[in-house]
């Protein structure tokens, strides 16, 4: 299916580039609009309501970063080609983080543009096409959904399929950018483009390992291997592993294990992976770039509860958590890691909790830092 809107706007503050590329854009059956800077065109685009934008990236008054950021603000489905010379560079992979759709460089060659404004095309195309199945989607489902009979279960397994759709999503979307400018690089023969191309694709495939290791963990059985253990033996030895990763941050680690702490049945490898994933998350909370906090810090803390089980504490003075995202902390796949997170790490620290019977909650104030305290009652010697 062919996108019917041939309208492209071009954002450019040298009149002669305006004139030549105008020229050759409606030489290609386009219809155009120009401005000469990215305040000018923003408005231009308000009213014209182009399918494409082509606009450089340097340019008096707002130039074309900005406008690629108001526009995608204003209508996010528009392509956006920024134009580029070649000491722009970094600025073209930023605008790539933006959503830009492309970038070519000055002195445009015709073939070059127009295997962009091809790309812009199809994903344009594609978009549309997508919007369609879905909306078949949703009248297909909304049709079957009446007949089924266990409708509560159905919608819980409906949820966790999309949300774990929506990881799949975000890591695909990190390969292919990652593809792109590694693509880019080739193209180019630029050094630079292809490491940066590289990395992104290794932090991805990093990320895919992750999630399904994270879906094992999680889909193994309800049934805890409850043992009698030491509580401070999994907060001593993951207060060891992550020693290191603090320091090479400039992050002041403390372990405190309580001397009354008695021995209680349970799983002492799981809870190594509950401490461990609320440290590394700590940790992490201290070297974004936003914490404020002058000597960086995380706690792990051990003390016997009321019961005679155990309470654990992971604190940290880092960024703190929004009580918007509090409340979505432990939910399936919720992260606020952005592109690093696979929203399955405290799922399945609340799942080994809740296995032992236990309970977990979270204190924090933003800009502050958070404390997650693991209560773990003594539970009892489990059967033959």
């Amino acid at each position: 299916m062919k996108n019917t809107n041939r309208k492209i706007l071009l954002a450019d503050d040298e009149e002669g580039i305006r004139k030549i590329l105008g020229i050759s854009l409606e030489d290609m059956g386009y219809e155009v609009r120009t401005a000469g800077n990215g305040a000018e065109g923003f408005e231009i685009f308000k009213e014209y309501s182009p399918a494409i934008v082509l606009t450089d990236i340097k340019m008096p008054v707002m130039g074309g970063i900005e406008l690629l950021q108001e526009i995608k603000k204003y209508h996010p489905d528009t392509e956006v080609i920024m134009i580029t010379g070649h000491g722009d560079l970094d600025l073209a992979i930023q605008s790539l983080k933006h959503d830009a759709t492309d970038f070519v460089t000055k002195p445009i060659n015709d073939e070059v543009l127009e295997i962009a404004l091809k790309r812009a095309e199809e994903r344009i195309s594609m978009r549309m096409k997508l919007r369609e199945y879905t909306e078949n989607l949703e009248n297909l489902v909304e049709e079957k959904s009446r007949q089924v009979i266990e409708a509560e279960k159905m919608a819980a397994v409906g949820q966790t399929v999309a949300e774990l759709s929506h990881a799949i999503k975000s890591i695909a979307s990190g390969l292919k950018g990652g593809a792109f400018v590694l693509e880019k690089g080739m193209e180019l023969d630029n050094k630079q483009y292809l490491t940066q191309g590289w990395e992104m694709l290794k932090g991805n495939m990093d990320k895919i390992t992750k999630l399904s290791l994270d879906l094992l963990d999680y889909a193994k059985s309800a049934r805890t291997d409850l043992r009698l253990c030491d509580p401070n033996v999994p907060l001593q030895e993951v207060g060891e592993l992550m020693i290191h990763r603090a320091e090479q941050h400039s992050i002041r680690l403390d372990v405190s294990a309580a001397p009354d702490v008695e021995k209680i049945y349970m799983d002492e490898e799981a809870l190594h992976r509950c401490l461990l994933n609320l440290t590394a998350n700590a940790i992490e909370a201290c070297m974004d770039e936003n914490c404020k906090s002058k000597e960086k810090r995380v706690l792990l803390q051990s003390r016997k509860s009321g019961d005679g089980g155990v309470e654990y504490r992971v604190e940290d003075n880092g960024i703190g958590i929004t009580p918007e995202i509090k409340e979505k902390i432990f939910r399936s796949f919720f992260t606020s890691k952005g592109n690093r997170g696979t929203g399955i790490g405290l799922m399945l620290t609340k799942k080994i909790v809740d296995e032992h019977q236990g309970d977990i909650r979270a204190e924090s104030e933003t800009g502050q830092g958070t404390a997650f305290i693991i209560r773990i009652p003594p539970g009892s010697r489990p059967a033959p």
